[in-house]
């Protein structure tokens, strides 16, 4: 079969009755015959997988099949993270892949050096090898998320974020980031990128937007093809999967960019036709260039989870579309299955899923699917089927021959990693990525020799302008150093400007010590992924204007001023864009800070270095509220369009924009439920012990009326921003947070999301101190604080995570809580909190333990 490279979106009418084949190879289809009757013609594409049948190699997977026992079997559908599973583990077990999740890492530590990543990819494969304890040496498939570049190692180069990425419009510069991907992760001793995600987001309040590369499905198709021949090589080259390449996953199939209210794995409820022409877009071209992996997805499509959709996942994928490598789940994403849990869920397999992620719930899951196969409700032909599927890919890899990771062909050239020529790749990326709003006057380009001032909280911090995914989950609590290889916005700026005769002087606050000639205030969405990225709305930082207030005060001084955005969506901030002479749109660029530069400042001889390419490739809000209008829709009316972007040729006046964001009221962030000393919306706080219950606290001082416990205002960061509680210890009681309405956190609590309290100490702890969340009897659990809370100096302000797992361990019904959360102690404490919010596993400074089960 040949490799195709078109959008192949042809519908061929085929009747309902037509069985998919699907062969050892992946790919044999039955074709219809003249006596069939004439069907409705379907709306999945026709494709042609690039691989024919290599006798040979299917014969090495026959020879190696015959010999395995059910449980190696078995083993090689299971893949376990690192930060649960040991090489010992995959040793006994013979497990056929490990992965590093976000937030794990080799000895517990975001910052691990390249050399630990590689030893331990060293430990696995040798463990995966050994046969001493008897077994077959099948090697290892190692997956890591190398999302925007190798993200997880310390010195990586980074690239910009999918959604920068897309306003190139630039496919053969992805297909130079795919290989510079694959080459640095291969450096750390990985074989396997869970990339590309060829999301097409309908509703930016999606968490993962950013993840996309944009709204549009045309978009998309062009670059998951070339990204996949990136990260593999192109098929029947020489580089095909060599020794710089790793295997490819597209992902996540199907629609988990089209969820209603843009809820991070919800429901797409959305009829078929819509569904294949939009949300599978990415998939024709990505299996014509030979993906080896697709990643299942989260969400459902019309109320059934993809995780168990066998008419997409086995019907259409590995039927229709002749999708040759096998389906990989993601992280206990088969747990959501009704009927199933994180260990127990043999209707995945059966659904057409090969190989489950049971990061934390592997030796469940191994043994409770050992016992499916055993007794027959997993056929001998299905799990045949996600084994050949799964070997094949490992000998097309040449892993049997390939030695350990350290041995291989880049392996532990860690000058390779965010070496010079990569990080040109990324710097091109980020400078074709730049969109232009505004320009009123021509204030761009900037002269370099003038004083510039560079202001705002994104102009100096690398983790910011890189955005999630970055060194952790949430790329939150990231430091300088962490990111040697790499220019901030600043850094990049200043170097010109010196290089030039003129001066850059940093402020993040936009104070100076000689006014300057203009200012670059570089400000935006502080780093979030997943589903802790959602939002109700697309306001820009709702009740914190202090970015507004930063450049309206530095226009007020008679400083022209250059806005630099930095986000993960376009967002409503038609302020803000009144406030600057000149806005930018500059995503999450990645290392690469510098690239800005390239663009906002002239030449030293006063002529463009280079001029905006970018153009949106998510349309821009006309509102707060139209956070689901998108290029091809009905009633089409943005802000700015789809294809928008200016260049230095054109006019760049805008005229002054609306104000009204469409949003009325007080508005909450998302996942926080106590800051500056009050509930968010839709929260009451209450007192509460036997004899008076739910005693509202709405005012402060307040107490109960026996004294077992009161409640006082107390600084933190600003006037009475926290409460002080203080128990006498005569009984138990309980200061509460109370929902209006049931909050589910289901999502939340498949990982390391945790409840966090921003606590002070200010007593001794001598008893006690239980965290919990309920929703009734028979429905809650807590966990005791007692030693975490000890342990933490006295008198100092602290985070307190409790993973929200925890909860769950301990009895909480989590889809539906009402108290979130109760703080109670039966004993004499002095208490103070500040902030109650769900976060990350790395912004904790304490982390709570679950109690043994």
């Amino acid at each position: 079969m040949s490799t195709m490279h078109s959008m192949m979106f042809r519908r061929v009418a085929l009747t309902a009755a037509i069985a998919f084949a699907i062969t050892g190879c992946g790919g044999a289809r039955e074709k219809p015959t003249a006596s069939q009757p004439a069907a409705a013609a379907s709306p999945w594409p026709d494709v042609s997988w690039p691989l024919t049948a290599d006798p040979a190699l299917e014969k090495r997977i026959d020879e190696l099949l015959a010999t395995m026992t059910v449980e190696e079997k078995v083993g090689q559908l299971v893949q376990g993270d690192i930060a649960s599973i040991t090489p010992e583990d995959v040793r006994k077990y013979r497990l056929g892949s490990v992965l590093a999740g976000g937030n794990s890492d080799p000895g517990g530590k975001y910052d691990a050096t390249p050399a630990q990543w590689l030893a331990q990819a060293d430990a696995f494969y040798e463990a995966s090898m050994d046969v001493s304890q008897g077994g077959k040496a099948i090697p290892i498939l190692y997956g890591i998320d190398a999302v925007h570049g190798q993200s997880n190692i310390v010195g990586a180069t980074l690239f910009p974020h999918n959604i920068g990425l897309g306003a190139m419009r630039n496919p053969e510069l992805m297909r130079r980031i795919g290989e510079v991907t694959a080459i640095e992760t291969r450096t750390t001793g990985m074989e396997w990128a869970f990339g590309p995600t060829v999301a097409v987001p309908q509703d930016d309040r999606w968490g993962r937007t950013y993840e996309g590369y944009s709204e549009s499905p045309e978009v998309v198709a062009s670059y998951a093809g070339v990204m996949v021949e990136g990260l593999q090589g192109k098929v029947g080259s020489q580089e095909f999967l060599d020794g710089t390449r790793v295997i490819a996953s597209a992902k996540h199939f199907l629609g988990d960019g089209g969820t209603t209210g843009g809820k991070d794995q919800g429901d797409t409820a959305v009829d078929e036709a819509t569904l294949v022409r939009i949300h599978a877009a990415g998939y024709p071209t990505a299996i014509a260039a030979g993906a080896q992996t697709v990643m299942a997805s989260f969400n459902s499509v019309n109320g059934v989870r993809m995780h168990g959709n066998k008419p997409f996942l086995t019907d259409a994928l590995k039927g229709r579309m002749q999708f040759g490598g096998f389906v990989v789940g993601d992280w206990n994403g088969h747990g959501q299955i009704p009927g199933c849990k994180n260990d127990d869920c043999p209707a995945t397999i059966n659904a057409g899923l090969d190989m489950a992620m049971a990061p934390d719930s592997w030796k469940g899951f191994y043994e409770t699917t050992l016992a499916a196969a055993k007794a027959g409700t997993i056929s001998k032909e299905r799990l045949d089927d996600a084994v050949r599927r799964i070997l094949r890919v490992k000998f097309r890899l040449g892993l049997f021959e390939a030695g350990k990771p350290s041995q291989r062909t880049v392996g532990g050239k860690f000058e390779l990693l965010g070496a010079p020529e990569h990080r040109a790749i990324a710097r091109q990326a980020v400078r074709e990525s730049l969109v232009l709003l505004k320009n009123n006057g021509g204030v761009l380009p900037l002269q370099p020799k003038q004083r510039i001032l560079v202001a705002g909280d994104g102009a100096n911090d690398v983790g910011k302008q890189s955005g999630g995914w970055t060194l952790n989950w949430q790329g939150t609590g990231t430091k300088r150093s962490d990111f040697p290889n790499a220019d901030s916005i600043y850094e990049g700026i200043a170097a010109q400007a010196k290089a030039a005769g003129g001066n850059a002087e940093l402020s993040i606050e936009g104070k100076y010590t000689a006014k300057p000639d203009v200012a670059i205030v570089v400000f935006g969405e502080n780093p979030y992924a997943e589903f802790q990225g959602d939002l109700p709305n697309l306001l820009y930082k709702p009740g914190n204007d202090v970015d507004l207030e930063l450049i309206k005060r530095l226009k007020a001084e008679g400083i022209p001023v250059v806005a630099v955005f930095l986000s993960g969506r376009p967002l409503w901030m038609n302020r803000e864009i009144n406030a600057a002479d000149a806005f930018v749109a500059a995503w999450l660029p990645g290392s690469e800070g510098a690239g800005i530069a390239d663009v906002l400042l002239r030449k030293a001889d006063g002529s463009v270095q280079h001029d905006f390419k970018g153009k949106l490739s998510f349309s821009w809000p006309r509102t707060a509220t139209q956070y689901a209008n998108n290029v091809g829709q009905k009633d089409y009316d943005p802000l700015f369009a789809f294809g928008f972007g200016l260049t230095y040729a054109d006019k760049g006046t805008l005229a002054a924009l609306p104000e009204v964001s469409g949003i009325e009221g007080e508005q909450s962030a998302g996942g926080v439920y106590f800051a500056k000393g009050k509930p968010s919306l839709g929260l009451a706080m209450q007192l509460s012990n036997a004899g008076q219950a739910g005693m509202p606290a709405t005012t402060v001082p307040v107490a109960l009326a026996d004294g077992s416990l009161s409640l006082a205002a107390v600084d933190h960061k600003a006037q009475e921003d926290g409460r002080r509680l203080t128990w006498t210890g005569s009984k138990p009681a309980s200061w509460l947070l109370v929902s209006g309405k049931p909050l589910d956190v289901t999502r939340e609590s498949n990982g390391d999301v945790q409840l966090q309290l921003t606590v002070r100490r200010d007593s001794a702890v001598t008893a006690p101190v239980w965290l919990g969340v309920g929703c009734g009897d028979g429905c809650s659990g807590r966990v005791d604080l007692q030693k975490t809370l000890a342990a933490i100096p006295q008198g100092e302000w602290k985070v307190v995570g409790v993973p929200l797992k925890c909860f769950v361990a301990a009895g909480a019904d989590v889809s539906k809580l009402v108290q979130v959360p109760v703080l109670e102690s039966g004993a004499a404490l002095q208490l103070s909190v500040s902030r109650i919010a769900l976060g990350a596993l790395n912004e904790a400074e304490a982390t709570v333990a679950c109690p043994a089960k």
